[in-house]
């Protein structure tokens, strides 16, 4: 049993070898992005849908692929709602965009769907501050093409300097701990 799970393993690198060669970002991952930075990169994205008349589901993960904000805009398909979460995790927690997976599955890397927990649709884009990944976009409900329109134009105008988690200030009449 242990020589199949080793069989297994080295298959898997082999499969994926290739991929994070190409694609991977070389940035590190920074403190998670913060929830009022986050709906602020969900509003790009919903102005950006708006304006081409698409309804789409945003959802901004922090570092770990973890949900910080939603908003999906009415009309917008229910299927949607996961799909955006999903395509911001897997642009997060594999450090490149969703579409990366999707143009490896459509140049037949079928290998792509046994990769644990990617969603290979465009759509997910990771945020960085500082050169540093402090999570992810992710837009679903139309086209993948124009989900990635959208969610390109949340990850451009993220303030490249303070958009990370930054914690409340002290209690009136608290001194600040160190």
């Amino acid at each position: 049993m242990k020589k199949i799970h080793a069989h297994i393993a080295v298959l898997f690198s082999l499969l994926t070898l290739p991929l994070a060669a190409e694609a991977q970002m070389p940035n590190a991952y920074g403190l998670s992005i913060g929830v009022e930075a986050a709906r602020k990169i969900a509003a790009v994205a919903v102005a950006e849908a708006k304006k081409n008349s698409w309804n789409v589901a945003v959802a901004v993960v922090d570092a770990d692929g973890e949900l910080v904000f939603f908003e999906r805009m009415d009309n917008a398909q229910v299927g949607a709602v996961k799909v955006s979460q999903e395509k911001a995790r897997t642009a997060a927690r594999f450090k490149r965009p969703s579409k990366v997976f999707e143009d490896a599955l459509v140049g037949g890397r079928q290998a792509i769907l046994g990769l644990p927990d990617v969603t290979p649709l465009e759509g997910g884009i990771p945020l960085l501050v500082d050169n540093k990944i402090v999570g992810a976009v992710g837009v679903s409900g139309a086209t993948s093409q124009q989900d990635g329109v959208c969610a390109k134009a949340a990850s451009d105008t993220l303030d490249k300097r303070a958009a990370v988690w930054s914690p409340p200030p002290p209690a009136a009449g608290k001194k600040p701990s160190k």
